[in-house]
């Protein structure tokens, strides 16, 4: 492991990412152009003491889940994701569970989506990228814990879930049954295994649709209403790309060109997070 170089490498990658890129709100008062190490280090999930070690080059050596994590939030070519892995002294493998690596082409088409939120995830629902719209109008992942970066966990934890509405009760079941077929493609993930036995710990909205072992085919396109406090309710159309390589899935909300949410993403585009 080269510290030195890891650390220099680190730092120049941390300086090019601009913050709107990874969906973080830049501010009035910032003095350097990319990210703070406190922004690197929450978006991968990892303490700043830990991250401000490695660009000091006096921390211990990363495993590939922190150097995968790193690789993402700093939107890291393929080739620059190698060459941090040979900085680290790690092997690049493929994992034996859902690829959490999202191509660098994807990450730069959801940057440059200015007015179409877009997020990026794996297998199991897990988060692994998003823009500055997906934040304008969903939440900021980053307030969240990474093991709580799952959209099939917020469903089922969050108290604002309505089970009663027929939209939400079909999006919990068709998220289950994708739930179902990565749990059969990824037998010895634990993670994959870890996920399902904490969303069993949730309780009966979870375990009463899982005993029904839904094996539905995946869809592409669904319609969505989204509520948001600025710009007000929101039909969009929700469109899921598979990005076959890595086992990963590009969400995109757009609205009918002319219409009412069509002006609310555009105001949203503008806004952005500054209201809220």
């Amino acid at each position: 492991m080269d510290r030195r170089q890891l650390a220099d490498f680190l730092r120049a990658r941390r300086d090019r990412v601009r913050p709107a890129d990874v969906g973080v709100v830049a501010g009035p008062r910032r003095r350097t152009p990319g990210l703070r190490r406190e922004e690197v280090a929450q978006l991968a999930g990892i303490s700043v003491d830990y991250y401000t070690r490695l660009e000091q080059a006096r921390g211990p050596r990363p495993s590939r889940q922190v150097l995968t994590a790193l690789a993402r939030s700093m939107r890291l070519t393929d080739s620059e994701r190698e060459h941090l892995f040979q900085l680290a002294g790690a092997r690049d493998e493929a994992p034996a569970g859902p690829p959490r690596d999202v191509p660098a082409g994807i990450l730069h088409l959801i940057d440059r989506l200015d007015d179409t939120p877009a997020f990026v995830i794996d297998a199991v629902y897990n988060l692994l990228a998003w823009n500055r719209m997906a934040t304008a109008l969903l939440i900021d992942p980053t307030v969240w814990p990474v093991a709580d970066r799952n959209l099939i966990w917020q469903l089922f934890t969050s108290p604002y879930t309505d089970f009663d509405d027929p939209q939400v009760d079909e999006y919990a079941r068709h998220c289950l049954a994708d739930l179902r077929r990565a749990a059969a493609r990824y037998p010895d993930d634990p993670g994959v295994a870890a996920l399902v036995a904490r969303l069993r710990a949730t309780g009966p909205g979870f375990v009463q649709r899982w005993v029904d072992y839904p094996v539905d085919p995946p869809r592409s396109t669904s319609t969505k209403r989204i509520p948001h406090p600025v710009v007000g309710e929101l039909e969009l159309d929700c469109q899921s790309l598979h990005i076959t390589e890595r086992d990963q899935r590009l969400i995109l909300y757009t609205a009918v060109p002319g219409t009412r949410s069509q002006e609310g993403l555009r105001l949203l585009s503008v806004v952005g997070t500054q209201q809220f």
